[in-house]
């Protein structure tokens, strides 16, 4: 096997390793409680935008569960990404803007893992490989 084929097989294994590893982070620690906990979330939950307490769980669970499931599997992986990342800039800009970077350091790692998963994509260990079109690099 030349360089170049080892240099893309330990990028796409890295690839697989972000996204899974950033995927079921987020979903063990923010999304699972949220769902296994809806009534004392539903009383903890900030609501920014007023939407009202109900519709913001729903779409953090959606942004917390459902997206990260799709990331680990690789399926529509940057699409995916784009609910992950606005969460975390509504938590770390609106909901807790007088966290110091010391304090918000967890946020900002899960904004460049998921950052960076947008930007490279999902590798070619993933289920969007088999899709065909522009759908394939989404």
């Amino acid at each position: 096997m030349d360089t170049s084929r080892r240099d893309d097989r330990a990028q796409d294994w890295g690839l697989l390793f972000l996204r899974v590893s950033g995927g079921l982070f987020v979903l063990w620690v923010h999304g699972l409680p949220k769902l296994l906990y809806y009534s004392a979330e539903l009383q903890n939950i900030e609501d920014p935008f007023h939407l009202g307490a109900n519709l913001t769980l729903m779409l953090a669970i959606f942004a917390e569960v459902v997206c990260p499931l799709l990331i680990v599997g690789g399926l529509l992986v940057r699409l995916a990404c784009l609910p992950v990342l606005f969460l975390l800039w509504v938590s770390m800009l609106l909901v807790h803007p007088q966290w110091t970077l010391f304090e918000g350091q967890f946020g900002w790692l899960l904004l460049i893992v998921f950052t960076s998963i947008l930007i490279a994509g999902p590798g070619r260990l993933a289920l969007n490989i088999r899709f065909t079109g522009a759908l394939r690099y989404v």
